[in-house]
């Protein structure tokens, strides 16, 4: 039985082995001239000019819920669509039904503006 688990450990131990050898291969083969820019901190893409609490904009929140949906709607899709024959005409309708409220979300967005940057 254990037979059967050797090709993980052995795709396991060759994936971390070839992670070790890129890693040290950087740390011994790399370049290192640190610079102000390099060692100044930034979040998001700009740097670091005002108070860590600083307010963002409601268009941020609601692209963060506009991936949330469509990253679970992919991961739901997947193994229905594998186990459609199995589950019927029962099945197809809640998924159109879930695949309905994630339309309904998406509307919600777009109508709020989500969509459109500056």
């Amino acid at each position: 039985m254990l037979e059967h688990y050797l090709p993980v450990v052995i795709f396991l131990v060759v994936g971390l082995g070839v992670g070790v050898v890129m890693i040290s291969l950087g740390f011994v083969m790399g370049r290192r001239r640190p610079d102000a820019e390099k060692l100044s901190p930034y979040e998001c893409g700009f740097e670091a000019f005002e108070d860590s609490r600083m307010k963002f904009d409601v268009r941020y929140y609601l692209v963060a819920i506009l991936f949330i949906i469509f990253d679970l709607e992919i991961a739901f899709l997947f193994p229905w669509a594998v186990v459609l024959e199995d589950i019927g005409l029962f099945g197809f309708l809640a998924m159109v039904l879930f695949l309905g409220i994630l339309v309904i979300g998406f509307i919600y967005e777009w109508k709020k503006g989500a969509l459109e940057w500056e």
